[in-house]
């Protein structure tokens, strides 16, 4: 290190993309330390501390025309809502053999169901008011949880709204298995009105168009990604014109928009109406979508291509189905593919299939980036992530998640066969998440918002009132697949619980072996120990406790390398870190002992790199000029873990948690660090 002493420093930099896997919150075994800022103090700096800005040159960032975001969000955001009209009215007119009958009453009520549904919990519910709740540019349910625990000041509530998150991430795991089942289904299944002797091939054709679609998401979808846009555009534009055609030969159905159908129906018919709501809910599949995508292309182009496009064309195609149900009963068993003339099903099949494919990939994606930001916040694994696109870092693909979800998928289109089986399991799920959302808007808007009162009770009725009613609508469905979402939901809470459990437990015990960083240092200094050439990296998630590793090379070895720097790496509680915030430079208290310590912070959304972070760093002339990144060692501790009688978990969740962690991503990959000058050193761990 340089001569003379001099306080901590601060060295900021920009954010760069760089293409490498991503990085977890704990850049050690990941087993051993959760991830959270207050579960690890980061050295910081004295208020004195003079701070000094790197600011390297900036890159001009291109950025897309509105009306290309606006496509863009077509092919993406709204491939799951924009695909439920071919099986949403035709599984509410199939419900209990014909509960819900062809009459004028039912048809209009069912259509004023519909359309308000989706005025109400799309339009302005997510679209108008919670897409709002802008966590530094990010959407979705952790990315809310994020908000509003940083609102409420007390832990228990701070620990209920993780939990909410943990429901809420687990609920979107089991609609990722449904949505790509259901979807290509009930568009293949067209194929059953347009050509009558092909309906055998349903269930084979799906099979084979999912798994080719799961085997290509190692390619990623920055190819096939500028099709998808356009593709939607023709669909949302069939979609409108199928409606509009019928809607025209029968304009009296304009009037199923008028809110007093609605009412009428529910007052007439209270349980048919009950019954008819657990299958209405499909028609806003996808709504958490459209604020989980925000991130991706902004508020302003989700919100211009659903009043513009989305919203018309799906009220136009329900108009049209209805009004072809009021006059011709028998379409209910497809009124989608009725609806059309006869020379365009065939073609429609075919375009229907693309948008459902589509649909399937936006859901499959999602999954892949919900699972990196929970690894990255401590409650799932490490799982090897490859980044799929030199350009955008969203783009990620991980292959035990790809894996899961292909066998879920075809485990379930084998045994449910049919879209309208698979609908009985549809709605939990999304109702489930759709109350989470709201519940965590109302501590937004309570805490950070300082929403009045009135308007309190008033979401809370209106948004909460209609969504519990979904998911008790719901719950009655539960004995004919129902279950399924739920216990693919219990399965990943189980899972994620048992992880974040494990590490605080893991964490303790490993902290008591450890001992204080500082006492160390103070250690090397009055003790005579070997110095030897080059650069070590000891990657570890705190500057309060020492790194196995580096103990075990002094406490055995008697060896030390002449520049050591201890590397923290977490993530705070929002997706995006700002540049000038990501490094911290520190050099324990002593300019001459060799030792500094630098903490890498980063966003739940942001894509860390270890040996990126140490070239910058390197940057600062306060390092000294023989620490070398580019011929850095990196010395990785990683715990064996035995288990133990000990208290804090029943023993089969610690065989769980020790199970997850012998299965965890290679430490080396996870962090982005070169094979060849990664050495892995272990110890035991008790949990």
């Amino acid at each position: 290190m340089s001569t003379g002493h001099r306080p901590n420093v601060i060295v900021r930099f920009r954010e760069v993309t760089v293409v490498k896997p991503g990085i977890p919150a704990e850049p050690t075994d990941p087993a051993a330390h959760p991830t959270s800022e207050t579960a690890h103090p980061t050295a910081q700096p004295s208020a004195a501390a003079p701070r000094r800005r790197v600011e390297p040159a900036a890159h001009p960032v291109a950025s897309a025309a509105p009306a290309g975001l606006v496509l863009a969000a077509l092919g993406v955001v709204f491939g799951d809502i924009g695909t439920s009209p071919l099986y949403a009215l035709q599984t509410v007119f199939a419900l209990d053999h014909g509960r819900v009958k062809a009459t004028t009453a039912d048809v209009y009520g069912v259509i004023s169901l519909v359309f308000w549904s989706v005025t109400l919990i799309v339009s302005v519910k997510y679209v108008s008011v919670i897409m709002r709740a802008d966590n530094d540019g990010e959407g979705g349910v952790m990315a809310l949880a994020a908000l509003a625990r940083n609102a409420v000041h007390s832990p228990r509530r701070s620990g209920a709204v993780i939990v909410l998150a943990i429901l809420g991430a687990s609920l979107f795991y089991g609609d990722c298995v449904i949505t790509p089942a259901i979807s290509v289904l009930s568009a293949v299944e067209g194929l059953k009105v347009s050509a009558p002797s092909l309906g055998d091939l349903v269930l084979p054709v799906s099979l084979t168009i999912l798994t080719i679609l799961f085997a290509g998401q190692r390619f990623g979808t920055q190819r096939v990604g500028a099709l998808f846009g356009p593709v939607m555009a023709v669909w949302f534009a069939a979609l409108a014109a199928a409606g509009l055609r019928e809607t025209l030969a029968h304009p009296g159905i304009v009037r199923a928009l008028s809110p007093t159908y609605a009412v009428g129906f529910i007052a007439d018919h209270p349980v048919t109406a009950f019954v008819a709501m657990g299958a209405v809910v499909l028609c806003i599949t996808g709504a958490e979508a459209l604020y989980a995508d925000m991130g991706h292309f902004g508020r302003a182009p989700i919100r211009r291509a659903w009043f513009a496009i989305v919203f018309p064309a799906l009220t136009l195609n329900y108009l049209g189905q209805g009004a072809l149900i009021l006059h011709q009963p028998s379409a209910i068993s497809s009124p989608f593919f009725l609806l059309l003339p006869s020379w365009s099903r065939l073609p429609m099949v075919v375009l229907a299939t693309a948008a459902t494919v589509i649909a399937s990939q936006a859901v499959i994606s999602g999954a892949f980036s919900v699972s990196r930001q929970a690894t990255q916040l401590g409650l799932l694994p490490p799982l090897t992530v490859r980044q799929t696109s030199a350009s955008a870092a969203g783009q990620v693909y991980l292959p035990a998640i790809n894996g899961i979800l292909l066998l879920g998928v075809l485990l379930l289109m084998v045994g449910f066969r049919t879209s309208q089986r698979l609908a009985t399991a549809y709605g939990v799920a999304v109702t489930g998440a759709l109350l989470i959302d709201t519940i965590l808007l109302l501590v937004v808007a309570r805490s950070l918002w300082r929403w009045a009162t009135w308007k309190l009770v008033a979401a809370a009725v209106l948004f909460g009132g209609v969504e519990l009613t979904f998911f008790t609508a719901n719950l009655s469905k539960i004995a004919h697949g129902g279950w399924l979402p739920l216990l693919i939901a219990t399965a990943v809470f189980t899972v994620m619980t048992t992880w974040q459990r494990g590490r605080e437990i893991v964490t303790r015990n490993r902290t008591e072996i450890e001992g204080p960083l500082s006492a160390f240092v103070e250690e090397v200094r009055v003790r005579k120990i070997v110095r030897v050439p080059g650069t070590a990296v000891f990657p570890h998630p705190t500057a309060d406790t020492t790194p196995l590793a580096l103990r075990a090379n002094v406490d055995y070895n008697s060896v030390l390398h002449n520049n050591v720097v201890v590397v923290s790496a977490h993530a705070a509680n929002v997706p995006h870190v700002a540049p000038q915030d990501q490094i911290v430079l520190d050099d324990l208290g002593h300019d001459d002992d060799g030792i500094i310590h630098i903490t890498l912070t980063y966003g739940f959304a942001d894509e860390p790199n270890l040996p990126e972070a140490l070239r910058r760093a390197c940057l600062d002339p306060y390092i000294a000029s023989d620490v070398d990144p580019e011929g850095a060692l990196y010395f990785v501790s990683r715990a064996t873990l035995r288990r133990t009688s000990g208290p804090g978990m029943r023993r089969w969740r610690k065989a769980l948690f020790i199970g997850l962690a012998h299965n965890a991503a290679d430490r080396a990959n996870f962090f982005g660090l070169p094979m060849d000058r990664t050495v892995v050193m272990g110890s035991n761990i008790d949990v």
